[in-house]
């Protein structure tokens, strides 16, 4: 059972300690559940291996706080450690950034607010860390949005502690070149697709990156190539080639403009779009938005990588990026938090949901 009357660096332990990789988070959901349903200040609603938990006040203002519970795959980094750092407390172990401290923090204020000053869902989900269409809280969304409405949301990404507006979008396209196969004894008979593909590259080299002002956050752009694949043989001039390139683009451009704007790019060559998940403006100049960024510091920082946050903005809810943990530790195999960060993030948002 999950004790949630526990300190959060505590319970971030006992989430840690219970494998949840993506697809496996049967388990945890379950714990999660047992320990939220008998809340009475709570309706609990399970979807898969998500749980959505409401207060039902009738307070003029509701607020979505949301989190994952998957992980990516272990690699000898559970159990969790609690180890010193520069004379600090810190966490280690998978999922300690991303994002089970957040979540920690999440249940530890769930079951304690029983009077906050805006009504509050929040959102527990999985299969966050795979392919976009798989993921829980799109599922939600495409399924049951009457369970995500409120007026502003903040996901426990791992920020450092403090406030991040928005996200970046990203999309990813397979550029193609053709050729003919030959016998690599007389190339000349045929045409190399890899030697093809050198301009792709010359392009990507040639790139210079944007950065563009939203809502007075300035989002640096990029375009990189991430995979590249060809030829059939050690003997074989190869006929095809493909080169996998990355686009994160600022949220001031829609997922077409962003589509466009890599065509344009890479004129001339055949161009398959194969993921595209637009991004989320900061919306920090919604009422809820500003005055959660004064309560937690009054500074706000774009977020450069793509989060759930976009789902938010998809549906209307100006969205925040708030949790403890470096989002540079995120996946590594040295994932671990401070848990000072941990305490301050409780702080900020205990303090804000109580404001009256």
């Amino acid at each position: 059972m999950l004790d949630l009357t526990a300190s959060s660096a505590d319970i971030t332990r006992a989430l840690c300690d219970v494998p949840s990789v993506s697809g496996e988070e049967a388990e945890l959901a379950g714990l999660i559940e047992a320990a939220v349903r008998p809340l009475a200040h709570l309706d609990v609603v399970r979807d898969g291996n998500a749980i959505i938990a409401r207060t039902r006040l009738g307070r003029e203002r509701r607020v979505v706080i949301a989190g994952h519970i998957d992980t990516v795959p272990i690699h000898d980094n559970v159990p969790t450690r609690l180890i010193q750092e520069d004379g600090e407390d810190v966490i280690w172990g998978r999922g300690t950034v991303d994002m089970k401290a957040g979540v920690a923090v999440q249940l530890r204020l769930a079951a304690e607010l029983t009077d906050p000053a805006v009504d509050i869902t929040w959102v527990w989900y999985d299969l966050e860390e795979v392919e976009a269409v798989r993921n829980g809280l799109g599922r939600i969304a495409r399924e049951r949005p009457e369970l995500l409405a409120g007026d502003f949301a903040i996901l426990g990404e791992p920020s450092n502690g403090s406030v991040e507006g928005g996200c970046n979008g990203t999309l990813r396209a397979v550029v193609r070149t053709e050729g003919m196969r030959a016998h690599s004894a007389r190339w000349w008979m045929g045409e190399n697709a890899i030697h093809h593909a050198a301009a792709i590259l010359e392009r990507l080299q040639s790139y210079s990156a944007r950065t563009i002002d939203v809502e007075g956050l300035a989002y640096r752009e990029g375009l990189s190539a991430v995979r590249i694949s060809g030829g059939v043989a050690g003997n074989v001039i190869p006929d095809a080639c493909e080169v996998e390139v990355n686009y994160r683009f600022a949220p001031s451009a829609s997922g077409e403009e962003a589509v466009a704007y890599v065509r344009r790019v890479f004129e001339g060559f055949e161009v398959e779009i194969t993921d595209l998940s637009p991004g989320a403006r900061p919306g920090l100049d919604a009422p809820l938005a500003r005055a959660f960024v004064e309560a937690t510091g009054g500074v706000a920082t774009p977020k450069y990588g793509w989060t759930d946050v976009a789902r938010f903005s998809e549906l209307g809810i100006p969205a925040v990026n708030y949790g403890p943990g470096d989002a540079q530790l995120a996946h590594h195999d040295e994932e671990r938090v401070p848990v000072t960060q941990i305490d301050a993030v409780e702080r900020g948002l205990r303090a804000w949901l109580t404001a009256r």
